[in-house]
């Protein structure tokens, strides 16, 4: 299992990629075309390809700092779910040692509860902090998430320092 990096929307892959982004995540949770293809140059940003050899499996969308890794959206191609391409992508980035921070809707339906178990049996844990992540797009409200973290829940001071970044760096480069 390894990660690939890509640096420019001109990469042959990234269209592809950008379909498989556009089918797993709601609207609202999307970054905008513009914005994506902005960042991609940034250090700190980090738009993996999931290979398993020569199989490409998912992307993981990230950010590193040098206190945390905050990923911002990590999917599986459908027919590779339930088969671990999630648990290793998500253990190469523990790897790292730091922090690694996440966030998910609230588990309220059966698929929000499937995925806190799936981020939970993969070492994740829920914290307790009230946390609205900002809107992608002008005209659309923040919406609610729970922020989960590996290997240990954040300090308060952990969470603010991620909130404040969130908002100033990742969603700063949005609209």
């Amino acid at each position: 299992m390894r990660l690939e990096r890509l640096t420019s929307p001109e990469h042959g892959m990234y269209q592809e990629v950008m379909e498989l982004y556009r089918s797993s995540f709601p609207f609202h949770e999307q970054r905008e075309g513009d914005s994506q293809a902005r960042i991609m140059g940034q250090e700190e940003y980090q738009f993996h390809l999931i290979y398993d050899g020569d199989v490409f499996a998912g992307l993981m969308l990230c950010w590193e700092t040098a206190r945390f890794i905050y990923v911002e959206h990590f999917c599986i191609l459908p027919d590779l779910r339930n088969k671990k391409y999630g648990q290793r992508a998500l253990e190469l980035l523990r790897e790292r040692g730091k922090p690694v921070i996440l966030e998910i809707d609230p588990p309220v339906d059966e698929l929000s509860i499937r995925r806190k178990g799936f981020y939970e049996r993969a070492g994740y844990r829920e914290n307790p902090f009230s946390h609205v992540h900002p809107p992608y797009h002008a005209g659309y409200s923040g919406h609610s998430l729970m922020v989960m973290s590996c290997p240990e829940p954040l300090s308060e001071e952990l969470y603010q320092e991620f909130d404040r970044y969130l908002k100033t760096v990742v969603m700063g480069r949005t609209l």
